[in-house]
Order: C-alpha cells, then sequence, then structure tokens
C-alpha cells in the first residue's frame, strides 16, 4: 500500500475514505464480478503479472481494478477522460494498494503524462477505453521494446476497437487485444440500456430541465444511438434520428421515430446527443441552424463529435459557463446554445456513468477476457479477437443465475432434429 500512496499521482490521499464508501456500494450491486472476485481469489491467474486499466475512474471500474488485483496482479490505473476521474474513488483504491495516475480536471499535458506514467509501470497485460493506451505504446519509438513483453489486453468500447481494427489492418498491432464490446453481452446491454439510462441521468441532473415534450435528436442510430433514442421516447420526447446509414435509417423509422439530415434537425431540436464515434457530427452548418436554447450533449469517447471550434466562431468567443457544466455560447444574432460537459461524455462527465448492474455484465467480460489472454496469449497471433462465444454465454447465463431466473434447454430428441438435414 505504501509504494502506492508514494508512487501515485493523485489529488488527495484524505478523499479515500468517502471513495471506498461508493466502492462498497457498487459492490453490494454487481454480483456476477463478487463471484468472479472469489474466483480469482483462490485461482490467482494474474499472480506475479503486472496490470494497467485505462477506463473511466469510478466506482465501477475501482470495484474491476480489485478483482484484478485478486487474482493476483499488482495493479495501476489511469483515466480515460479527464473530466470523468472522480478523486475520492482513485484515492480508495490507492489505499487498496492500486497504484494511480489520475486527477479530475487535469490538462490535456498532464492526462498524457498520466497516460505515460502508468506505461512506465511496465505492463504485462493491458485494460484499455478508447485505444490510448495501445496508441501512445504503438507510436513512440521509446517504447518499442515494451511492446514486446505485453502479453496481450481488452479493448472496451467501439472508438477503440476501431484503432485496434486499423492497427491490425496494416500490420502493425504487436499483439493480441480482445475487443470486448464485440460481445453480445457488452452491446446488447451495456450500449442500449446503460447509455440510455445514464446519458438521460446526466443531461437531466445537469440540466435539472423536463424532457417530455420536447424534441430529442439522436446524432447517431448504432447500439448506444437506440438506447439514448428508446429513452428518450420513454420521457415523452419526440425523437429524430441522423443517419448515414440507410439501413438504420429504415430500422429508426420502424422503431417509430423520425429521420432526417443533420443540418435539418438542428432546426428542431431541445436536446442533440452524438453517439457516433465520429468528428463534427454536429459542425458548423447544423450549428448555424440550430434553434436558440438548444442544449448540446455527447455520448461518444472523444470530444470532438460536437464542433467546439464552430462553436467559438458562431459566438466571437462570447462564452460563459452558466451552470456547473454548462457552457453557454452566445450567437452573434443573440440565440443561445448550451454545451454539457465540454463535449465530453455527458454520462460520466456529468453523471456517475452506466448503472452499476448493467457495468456487472461489461466488467465480467473484461476480467474474464483479460484471463483468457493470459492463458492463452502465447497461442494468440497479434490480431483483434472477439469475446469467445463460451464467456459470452458464461456471462449472460451467471446473469440469469444472479436473478434466480432459469431457461429450457434442448432434449437429445430436439438436438438431432435440428442437426438432421434430411427431417
Amino acid at each position: 500500500m505504501s509504494t502506492a500512496i508514494q508512487d501515485s499521482i493523485i489529488a488527495d490521499i484524505k478523499l479515500a475514505p468517502e471513495g471506498q464508501l461508493k466502492i462498497d456500494w457498487v459492490a453490494q450491486h454487481m454480483p456476477l464480478l463478487n463471484e468472479i472476485k472469489a474466483d480469482f481469489e483462490r485461482t490467482q491467474p494474474f499472480k506475479g503479472k503486472r496490470v494497467i486499466i485505462c477506463l473511466h475512474l469510478e466506482a465501477k471500474t475501482a470495484y474491476l481494478a480489485l478483482a484484478v488485483q485478486a487474482g493476483g496482479a499488482e495493479v495501476a490505473v489511469c483515466a480515460s477522460n479527464v473530466l470523468s476521474t472522480q478523486d475520492d474513488v482513485v484515492a480508495a483504491l490507492v489505499k487498496n494498494g492500486v497504484t494511480a495516475y489520475a486527477i479530475h480536471g487535469c490538462s490535456e499535458a498532464e492526462y498524457h503524462q498520466h497516460i505515460n506514467k502508468a506505461l512506465d509501470f511496465d505492463p504485462d497485460l493491458i485494460i484499455d477505453d478508447g485505444g490510448d493506451l495501445v496508441s501512445t505504446l504503438h507510436s513512440d519509438p521509446k517504447r518499442a521494446d515494451q511492446l514486446k513483453k505485453i502479453i496481450g489486453g481488452c479493448e472496451e468500447t467501439t472508438t477503440g476497437i476501431l484503432r485496434l481494427k486499423s492497427l491490425d489492418a496494416e500490420g502493425k498491432l504487436s499483439f493480441p487485444m480482445i475487443a470486448v464490446n464485440d460481445a453480445f453481452c457488452k452491446y446488447l446491454f451495456d450500449n442500449r440500456y446503460g447509455t440510455g439510462q445514464s446519458v438521460w441521468d446526466g443531461i437531466m441532473r445537469t440540466t435539472n430541465l423536463v424532457v417530455s415534450g420536447k424534441t430529442a435528436v439522436v446524432v447517431g442510430y448504432g447500439w448506444c444511438g437506440k438506447g439514448v433514442a428508446m429513452r428518450a421516447k420513454g420521457l415523452g420526447a419526440r425523437v429524430i434520428v441522423t443517419e448515414i446509414d440507410p439501413i438504420k435509417a429504415v430500422e429508426a423509422i420502424m422503431d417509430g421515430h423520425e429521420v432526417m439530415p443533420i443540418a435539418e434537425a438542428a432546426k428542431h431540436g431541445d436536446f442533440f446527443v452524438t453517439v457516433t464515434g465520429n468528428k463534427d457530427v454536429i459542425g458548423k452548418e447544423a450549428l448555424a441552424n440550430i434553434k436558440d436554447g438548444a442544449i448540446l450533449s455527447n455520448a461518444g469517447h472523444f470530444d470532438v463529435e460536437i464542433s467546439k471550434p464552430a462553436l467559438h466562431e458562431l459566438s466571437n468567443g462570447n462564452v460563459r459557463t452558466v451552470r456547473k457544466n454548462i457552457e453557454e455560447f452566445t450567437y452573434t444574432d443573440g440565440r443561445r446554445v448550451f454545451l454539457l460537459g465540454d463535449g465530453r461524455l455527458v454520462n460520466l462527465a456529468a453523471g456517475d456513468g452506466h448503472p452499476a448492474e448493467v457495468m456487472d455484465m461489461t466488467f465480467a467480460l473484461q476480467a474474464l477476457g483479460l484471463r483468457h489472454v493470459m492463458e492463452q496469449g502465447a497461442s494468440l497471433e497479434n490480431h483483434v479477437y472477439s469475446v469467445p462465444a463460451e464467456i459470452d454465454s458464461y456471462v449472460a447465463n451467471l446473469r440469469l443465475k444472479t436473478w434466480n431466473v432459469g431457461i429450457d434447454k434442448l432434449s437429445e430428441e430436439q438436438e438431432r432434429y435440428l442437426n438432421a438435414w434430411a427431417e
């Protein structure tokens, strides 16, 4: 523990008791991770290994770090977002012997310093969110030798997987990575139900405004977009979806939403949520069309989906903070537009992230995926892999078990019937 305190870069170790209460609370609501943690304590799959975890540092992530630590690993953490770090939770982790490099609201330069300090921890395994660890490892020539030591790791989110697959396609990925976001138990539940609930939780607690009767524009209709749109509709909003994919656009219409280009939707929206993983999806043209009083938020990994340079240009720098996590941009024609959480992940920058029960499934996948890489690393080539189907199925069955729900099984005769082409 003393080494972790000495080596860490955090806000204040005295915040640890408050952070521990948060960790204790989520632990009561994460039965899957509880069972996996107990198994790790018995089997010690990571004994003698060093693990870096780069995720949004709040209580649920902290409990994942402690589960990995229980498996025998020395663990270090760093943040994947400068505004999602909860300093009290980080302090509690350090009190538990986890080395940490993260401070809420740090500068961009400090953020990258923390990434590099974590990599100096010399990991054998990594858990990444958005690909910053992997990107730094592969782009810094000074870390070329370090690449050879790393057994592999897991990636949490869509944005990170896109970066990994780009590296893989160029033949430059230096160790195997598990694409956790591609697992059924991740995107069907975390992306859809977790994002759907936590985004509106972040928006509502930050603005203290009603959603019912308003128009919500959801930019992107992937699994996260589906969840955000579904919850907006449930809250009583008129929902407009913007898309580039005709199939997803048809799906949005058949789910009961309107579809139109973003430049047109900008004229109607009261709330905007971007969930694409791409840059400038609300760009200058849309921002020039936007209605007075519109509230802009992002639920994609990086703060590039809403064009902040265009906002500053259209407002001629007339910006002020009107409420915690709300910036007001006053255009030269008098219109006011409000940006939540500096355009960063609104559910984490302005909230507590996904519900504990949802992240329980995702972090079960992370923990088991990391163990899979540890056990199979020598036989895996340097590519991006899906979560093995047996792990995905195990997590789903474990979820049902914690709900005390049973399901049917095929009889031998039914299995023969399904597998016999002539019947």
